[in-house]
Order: C-alpha cells, then sequence, then structure tokens
C-alpha cells in the first residue's frame, strides 16, 4: 500500500509541475504579445534639432499602441541640468478624443491632436538658455501603467552654419566633364561613319560607272569588227 502511495504522489506531483510549465508558458506568451502591442513614443527619426536664437521650433511627439488606449496621461518636461520643469500635460481619455491640455510655460503651445496620435508642442522665440533635452512621456492604463517616454535635444546657436559644398561642386564638375566627353566621341563616331559611308558610296559609283565603260566600249568594238567583215 505504501508503495501504491508514493506511486501516487509522484504521478500528481509530476501533474502539478506540468499544469505550472503549462501556465508559465502561456503567462511567458501573453507577456510577449503584450509587449509587442504595448504603447510606443517617438520623436521621429531624427532626436536632435539645431535652430537659430529667437526662432520657433517644434518638438515632435507620436505614439502608437496595438491594444488601444484609454485615459492616456502625457506630459513635456524639460531636463533643466538634472532639474526637471514641466511644461504641459493633459489626458486623453479615449482615441479621436481631444484632451485638454495644461500649459506651464508662456512660451509653450500645443499643436497635436488624438486623431492623428500626435502630442507635439511648439517652442516660441527660442533663446540659448532653452538649449537641451526635452521629455515626451506617456503612460497607457490599460499596460498596468508602464511608463514609455523618448527624448529630443534642442541646440540653440546664433547663426546657421554654412555648408561646405566644395565636394559636391568638384563630383558636379567631374561628372558634367565626363559626361561632356562622353557626348563629343559619339559626334565624332557618328561624323567618322557617316564620312565613311559616303566614301563607300562614291566607291561604289566608281564602279558601276567604270563597269559601264567598259561595257559600252566591248559593244561599239564588236559592232565595228562586224561591220568591217566582208560578204562571201
Amino acid at each position: 500500500m505504501a508503495s501504491v502511495d508514493s506511486t501516487g504522489s509522484s504521478v500528481s506531483g509530476r501533474l502539478r509541475s506540468g499544469d505550472l510549465l503549462y501556465t508559465g508558458l502561456a503567462v511567458a506568451l501573453l507577456l510577449g504579445v503584450w509587449s509587442v502591442g504595448g504603447l510606443e513614443v517617438s520623436t521621429g527619426k531624427v532626436s536632435q534639432l539645431e535652430a537659430m536664437n529667437g526662432s520657433t521650433v517644434l518638438l515632435p511627439c507620436t505614439y502608437s499602441s496595438c491594444i488601444g488606449i484609454k485615459n492616456l496621461y502625457f506630459s513635456w518636461h524639460y531636463n533643466d541640468n538634472g532639474t526637471m520643469n514641466k511644461y504641459c500635460e493633459a489626458v486623453i481619455p479615449i482615441e479621436g478624443v481631444e484632451p485638454k491640455v495644461s500649459v506651464y510655460h508662456e512660451r509653450v503651445e500645443f499643436v497635436g491632436s488624438s486623431k492623428s496620435n500626435n502630442i507635439s508642442i511648439l517652442l516660441w522665440n527660442i533663446t540659448f538658455e532653452d538649449e537641451g533635452e526635452y521629455i515626451c512621456f506617456a503612460r497607457n492604463p490599460k499596460e498596468k501603467n508602464r511608463n514609455h517616454s523618448a527624448i529630443y535635444t534642442l541646440i540653440v546657436v546664433d547663426q546657421m552654419r554654412e555648408v561646405d559644398n566644395t565636394l559636391t561642386v568638384i563630383i558636379v564638375s567631374v561628372l558634367g566633364g565626363v559626361i561632356g566627353l562622353v557626348i563629343i566621341v559619339m559626334v565624332i563616331k557618328a561624323l567618322v561613319v557617316h564620312f565613311l559611308l559616303k566614301d563607300d558610296e562614291k566607291n561604289k559609283e566608281c564602279l558601276v560607272s567604270s563597269g559601264n565603260d567598259n561595257t559600252e566600249n566591248g559593244l561599239s568594238g564588236a559592232k565595228a569588227d562586224n561591220k568591217g567583215t566582208p560578204k562571201a
């Protein structure tokens, strides 16, 4: 009986371990799907902007989510040497509903729209003090309030740097010279072929005319011989 009990307990233990294994795999799969379809925040392909002092710049930020949003919270912060200054914040109740944005900076304007998943802002009349990192932050309660953010770096300059086009000019000049040389060679080749064809035609005409002359001379000689032969 003891052996039967031990066998039964071992079988039930294996079943429990198998159930735990399947449960763990299912949880891992769900977490993987959740992470793939979760919220993503982006400031675009280029996360850095160089702008002139006194100009107005766009700080771009968009979000996307395959599982949808509900009460999506977002905000913009400026990293002032480690101190995070909040520039604006809002909550988007559901997709397509425009948020009521609270702005905390006099030169900041919200220009985004939930209809295009856009939460970008404008920064007016920038100064050298505005240079630094700007953080676009978002949190979706449907993801158990996981935090997402993207950084956009602003560089303020007194004047825009001139782009050195020397290399471009050299490349264009070389390509233009090569193309011009190819065209000249093609024109010369066409002229040579044209003159050669003309010479061939002249040679053919000369051969034909000389052949005709020989034929005429032969016929006239034969006629003269026939006339000079006396009748019997």
